[in-house]
């Protein structure tokens, strides 16, 4: 069976897209995702997501890891609504099913605002922190990121007896200034580092400023520019969460599954 597909990029983070709105996919045995995610026998991208109909929403999104593991995946998430956008599903404002639960979003030329799920609380770990944006994250603070051994570093994070047996994402922050910090994330289910993560810097963002009543944070990531905007609850945790940047078609193709 031949099918179309998209590949969008979000800061570097790149993604499979697929229109499903017909099912045509099974989604019970997936080791073609890993085949379509390769980089060197297939598409190749960090994860796969599936456009899918669902009655109480515009669309549902299907995410799945480059490993066919699945998680929240806020930069995945951003590049769906602008690929439904491209479908015609939506237009300026969108509300749609994640694995995470629902989500809203704004679309405006190449970017995209999506609100994330309210965060809780914030674990402190000795000097570290724990945050979940939907996803899990390790968040540890350093200095001279740019040489960080990030690889290595978050490999022992992510497989480390604490985290047993899902793991976790590991990402590390250096302060910029007040309004500004650059991530580096190591992501599970990518197993390597990859040049942004949406959930990733949600979580870094929140950790950064978790003392602040409201703050919008500016990250630099290896692969380009996002923000994240929050304020904290009333009964505690964060709300009215939002993640900021661009979403970008890159090519589309047709491939045999």
């Amino acid at each position: 069976m031949n099918i179309s597909f998209y590949k969008y990029q979000g800061t570097g983070n790149d993604f499979v897209m697929i229109d499903d709105r017909d099912e045509v996919l099974d989604l019970s045995d997936i080791s073609w995702v890993k085949r379509l995610c390769d980089r060197k026998f297939g598409i190749g991208a960090d994860g796969l997501i599936a456009i899918r109909n669902h009655k109480d929403y515009d669309f549902e999104m299907v995410y799945f890891n480059s490993d066919g593991s699945q998680s929240m995946c806020g930069n995945g998430a951003r590049c769906a609504v602008a690929f439904a956008g491209q479908l015609g599903i939506v237009s300026e404002k969108t509300n749609f099913l994640a694995i995470d639960g629902p989500h809203e979003a704004l679309l405006s030329d190449s970017i995209v605002e999506l609100k994330m799920g309210d965060v809780s609380s914030i674990d402190v770990l000795e000097e570290d922190f724990f945050v979940n944006t939907g996803s899990p994250h390790h968040i540890r603070m350093v200095e001279e990121i740019d040489s960080y051994p990030v690889f290595e570093q978050g490999k022992e994070v992510r497989y480390s007896e604490q985290y047993q047996p899902a793991g976790t994402n590991v990402n590390f922050i250096q302060k910029q200034s007040e309004e500004r910090i650059f991530v580096r994330t190591y992501e599970r289910g990518v197993e390597n580092e990859t040049l942004s993560c949406g959930t990733g810097v949600t979580a870094a963002a929140l950790a950064f400023a978790a003392d602040r009543e409201a703050a919008t944070i500016q990250i630099q990531t290896l692969g380009g520019e996002l923000a994240v905007r929050f304020e904290k609850a009333p009964r505690g945790g964060y709300q009215n969460i939002w993640l900021i940047g661009p979403a970008e078609r890159v090519f589309s193709g047709e491939i045999k599954l």
